[in-house]
């Protein structure tokens, strides 16, 4: 019988491993400058944003996770420019793992833009953790981030900060982790236009920020 892998909750990893937590888009350079950020929408754009935002408001209360995943998170992504090139791509549903600081790490990452061959990842950037309700009986989602952060730091040894976000039903939150430091932006709630545009503008400033800062 295979071994069952531990899922460590947020706090576990704190004390394991001797992270700092911060919360709030101004406790930290990097979020600071990442949530700080505006954008503006062409006509074409606009319309996506306003059907989707329609939609989110009508049918989110009957979406499982994977209809979450299509109808609204990923059109999100393609007003937020992430799109894949000849130097990375996203990555549906990819098992990560590593042994960090002598503890085994393993989680399923739900979406991440890594740089790979085919339908291998090697070297990831950002990581998208979402689930359709805020509790949800597979664990801690904060939890499962954090450990995906950890494992792509130690895989990736190059001392570049790591990015993520969670997406809980109508809810984000984005991640940096830069040495032992992670910070927690405030939330933004999609089903709010101006919230929704603001999740936009920042991820359309991550694509930057993996452009000139992070690709190897």
């Amino acid at each position: 019988m295979a071994k069952k892998i531990k899922q460590y909750s947020e706090a576990e990893l704190i004390k394991l491993f001797g992270l700092e937590r911060l919360k709030g888009n101004d406790q930290h350079p990097l979020m600071a400058e990442w949530t700080g950020v505006t954008t503006a929408l062409n006509i074409g754009e606009q319309y996506l944003f306003d059907e989707i935002s329609k939609n989110l408001l009508e049918q989110i209360d009957g979406w499982n996770e994977e209809m979450l995943k299509m109808n609204f998170i990923s059109p999100v992504l393609i007003l937020g420019h992430i799109r894949e090139t000849k130097q990375y791509k996203t990555y549906y549903e990819s098992v990560i793992e590593a042994t960090v600081e002598g503890y085994f790490l393993k989680v399923r990452a739900d979406m991440m833009i890594a740089k790979g061959i085919l339908e291998i990842p090697e070297t990831p950037y950002f990581y998208c953790q979402e689930y359709k309700k805020r509790k949800d009986p597979r664990g801690d989602v904060f939890g499962q981030l954090i450990e995906a952060l950890l494992i792509s730091k130690e895989n990736n040894k190059n001392g570049k900060p790591q990015y993520g976000c969670t997406v809980w039903g109508k809810d984000w939150e984005f991640f940096v982790l830069e040495n032992k430091t992670y910070c927690i932006s405030k939330g933004y709630d999609s089903t709010d236009k101006d919230d929704l545009l603001q999740i936009i503008a920042i991820l359309r400033k991550f694509k930057e920020i993996l452009e000139t800062r992070l690709l190897d």
